[in-house]
């Protein structure tokens, strides 16, 4: 049995190219909001609810609105590679905060959902004062990602050869209730689009986290390093998958988005 609580039902928005939207509310409704971006493959509820980020989150007299990615979780799951890129992840982000009626929230976001933070920190500093991105890779790391293997595996095939693609595709696979089609469109709807760059970072005060063992983590220590008020933690002994369990991760967020307001 899970020490978990279960986490509140979702509601759902419909975004304007109908994509439906699921978001669980955490927390007191008049406290300053989180934002709260998932990683690949991933959900709200294992991402952040499952690893004790809403708990200490509300904790700290945080509110926390975790969406499930278009494609992810509850939410909708359109398999057309064009009903993907970071601008449409990021357009559905803001749709979570319009239709709650909050003009700006501080930025959690992990993997995929750190690369779709990274932009709307970096256009849309007034709503965004403040981000925490972990696993955060420079460029399109998915850019090898065997979009041909992937489809022949998910229609029943044998186990992809390329290990950077089985990887992927087989933790997805193992999540119940994925559509491995949809994100397979994800990943080709997402290439050669707007990635992190060191070149153009966030004004906003920044913190980036990565694993000791993950490969993002050289790429995670440049991208801080490259905003005028970013700050690096590097977490040990953990990997890409790992590291959002890490409680040192979660302490150092709270301190930044706690600072954050105190200078508000």
């Amino acid at each position: 049995m899970s020490i978990v609580p279960p986490p509140p039902e979702p509601v759902f928005i419909t975004t304007p190219d109908a994509v439906r939207l699921a978001v669980y509310d955490f927390g007191e409704p008049s406290a300053p909001v989180v934002l709260a971006l998932h990683g690949f493959a991933s959900s709200a509820v294992l991402n952040w609810h499952n690893a004790g980020w809403t708990r200490d989150l509300t904790r700290a007299g945080f509110r926390v609105l975790a969406l499930d990615q278009r494609g992810h979780g509850r939410s909708g799951k359109p398999r057309d590679p064009a009903r993907f890129s970071t601008e449409r992840l990021a357009a559905d982000a803001l749709a979570v905060l319009d239709a709650h009626l909050i003009d700006d929230a501080l930025l959690l976001g992990y993997s995929l959902g750190a690369r779709v933070g990274w932009q709307l920190a970096r256009t849309m500093p007034a709503r965004f004062p403040a981000a925490v991105l972990g696993g955060l890779p420079a460029g399109d790391p998915l850019s090898g990602f065997d979009l041909d293997a992937a489809r022949v595996f998910a229609a029943g095939g044998p186990s992809v050869e390329d290990r950077l693609t089985r990887t992927y595709i087989e933790m997805a696979a193992g999540i119940t209730g994925n559509d491995l089609e949809s994100l397979i469109a994800l990943v080709e709807g997402m290439r050669g689009g707007v990635q992190p760059e060191a070149s153009a970072p966030p004004i906003v005060p920044l913190l980036v986290a990565a694993g000791d063992r993950d490969p993002v983590l050289d790429d995670s220590r440049v991208l801080a390093e490259a905003a005028p008020h970013g700050e690096f933690l590097e977490l040990p002994d953990r990997n890409h998958f790992s590291a959002p369990t890490s409680r040192d991760f979660r302490r150092a967020a709270v301190d930044v988005f706690s600072r954050t307001l105190a200078r508000s």
